[in-house]
């Protein structure tokens, strides 16, 4: 593997390489997203004036993507604003007036409908028997009692016993299953029914965090992600409102779409070779063909960088790596990605002429009682439905129409991506048949769904820290490379931004943006003098 120190030939000054002219550095962004877009944003806000950002798509956003069906502005990405206090995107949509509140303002709520702070969840049953809402209620304290207790390993420094197997999934399973098998006040059919809730919570929780289950999400860890205080919001226009924001003072020049990076070949200890790149390329002039950094683009251009800032998702990364950087990643980094878990949550909206569903109804949890004593939440091809948790009940109708939001994640999101809208559609429609009783529900008239797994550029659709991981790696993960001593000698010839690189909110909106901004805030610190 290449050393990724810096060459002897290069000097401790990251200034003097390529910019003693005292001309303005060249800056190259990869990824439209939010990350991207606040950087770039924040670099030029700044005084930067060479920045180029880099998109693969047709469209700038990322993980957020809102899209119209009929007359409703529906979130196949990003849908919901997770707490207010010191939170960037709370505050641009704040000053901006694109606000509404889903939940009371200091109060998190978990594994409901996020979409209204009214009505009740309905946990059916596999057999279209609802659960009473007491056993209900009784099952969720049990439950958020334990949940609470998986944030303490972390956060109080809890050493973790070898049954759990660090796992939260493992832990949670364990611990509730004893405790309602404990129960003296239960019947056997009531402790029966919350044996089977466990799953049911478990298949949220793993949509909430991206992962296959949460047995793979690390139970040391689990508790150093961090929930901003404060209500949860959505943004009734669509959470893009945010992105076009953030895009608004970037000159259209400066976003190059369908754009996609092949390589990044980087640091000088290799400057032959990128000499020898560089001179494929005959507009080149020739002051740019020593430079630090060249971007290689599908298209064979060969863009000349001081600085690139990265902020593919990690899916990406853990896909790519090995052909993205050239030389490869040092040793520590590419363990990192490899360490840190991302995996697929995927969206079902299923529109309907009327509600078959009751007015105080504001979601439908699927509950199989067959799975009282199940282990594992994998399931065969063609029993991909059965990791189905919910469906959310989108509010109020007078905006959204009769629209049902469907959440399923792991390796069934996938196989559901595989299916056309048809299958798909049949399949949700027998199981709320089946669930509610009803044998009369109608097919819904229209459905849309989202595809963040199977989509090459972006291969998931958040981060966790994986069992194995931990929020060390999330910082290897951001450190820029070159590797120096001081970050005041770093050359920063290629950055890292983007959710899965911020220690304590990865998976959210706030992270990406913040990320970026803590990317930008690098330059900034380092070209003070030129920018003044």
């Amino acid at each position: 593997m290449q050393s990724c120190e810096i060459s002897a030939d290069s000097t401790d000054d990251p200034l003097s390489s390529g910019l003693r002219r005292k001309r303005q550095p060249r800056i190259v962004v990869i990824g439209a997203g939010l990350a991207g877009l606040s950087a770039a944003k924040a670099l030029l806000e700044s005084g930067f004036t060479d920045v180029t950002i880099l998109e693969a798509t047709d469209r700038i956003g990322g993980r957020v993507q809102s899209v119209k069906l009929g007359h409703a502005t529906l979130e196949l990405g990003a849908t919901w604003i997770h707490g207010s206090h010191g939170n960037p995107v709370y505050h641009l949509a704040e000053d901006n007036g694109l606000l509404e509140e889903t939940t009371d303002s200091e109060r998190s709520v978990g594994r409901i409908s996020l979409y209204s702070k009214n009505g009740v969840a309905y946990h059916l049953t596999n057999n279209g028997q609802r659960i009473p809402k007491d056993v209900v209620e009784e099952f969720s304290d049990l439950y958020n009692e334990v949940y609470n207790l998986t944030q303490e390993f972390f956060q109080r420094g809890k050493p973790v016993n070898a049954e759990s197997q660090n796992s939260v999934g493992v832990f949670t399973r364990d611990v509730v299953r004893k405790r309602v098998k404990a129960d003296p006040d239960d019947t056997e059919a009531i402790k029966r029914l919350k044996l089977a809730m466990i799953q049911q919570y478990l298949k949220v929780e793993s949509c909430e965090s991206s992962s296959h289950s949460m047995d793979e999400v690390s139970l040391s860890e689990f508790g150093e992600w961090t929930e901003i205080p404060g209500a949860h919001h959505i943004i009734p226009c669509g959470f893009i409102k945010i992105v076009e924001i953030l895009a608004r003072s970037i000159p259209e020049s400066v976003i190059q779409l369908r754009k996609p990076v092949k390589c990044i070949h980087w640091n000088q200890s290799v400057s032959k070779e990128i000499e020898r790149v560089a001179d494929h390329n005959s507009d080149l002039p020739e002051e740019d063909k020593g430079s630090d950094v060249f971007v290689e683009c599908e298209d064979c251009e060969f863009i000349p960088a001081d600085h690139v800032i990265v902020t593919v998702s990690l899916g990406v990364l853990k896909k790519r790596h090995e052909s993205l950087f050239h030389p490869r990643l040092p040793e520590e980094k590419v363990m990192a990605i490899e360490k840190l878990g991302i995996n697929t949550t995927d969206k079902i909206f299923l529109e309907f002429e009327e509600p078959f569903w009751s007015s105080e109804c504001n979601s439908i949890q699927f509950v199989w009682e067959d799975e009282a004593e199940s282990e594992s939440l994998t399931y065969p091809e063609e029993l991909w439905y059965k990791k189905i948790c919910s469906f959310d009940v989108l509010y109020p109708p007078e905006r959204y129409g009769h629209v049902l939001s469907g959440w399923i994640c792991g390796e069934e999101a996938l196989i559901m991506e595989k299916c056309d809208d048809e299958t798909v559609a049949e399949t949700c429609t027998e199981m709320l048949r089946k669930f509610t009783g009803n044998p009369n529900i109608p097919k819904p008239r229209r459905i849309l769904r989202s595809s963040w797994g199977s989509n090459p550029n972006f291969r998931g659709s958040y981060s966790y820290t994986q069992v194995g991981s931990s929020g060390a790696d999330v910082e290897k993960l951001a450190k820029p490379l070159p590797y120096a001593e001081s970050s005041k000698t770093a050359p920063m010839q290629v950055m890292f931004s983007g959710e899965a690189t911020h220690r304590k909110y990865y998976s959210t909106t706030h992270g990406a943006v913040l990320s970026g901004q803590r990317e930008a805030a690098r330059l900034i610190e380092m070209y003070q003098d030129l920018l003044q």
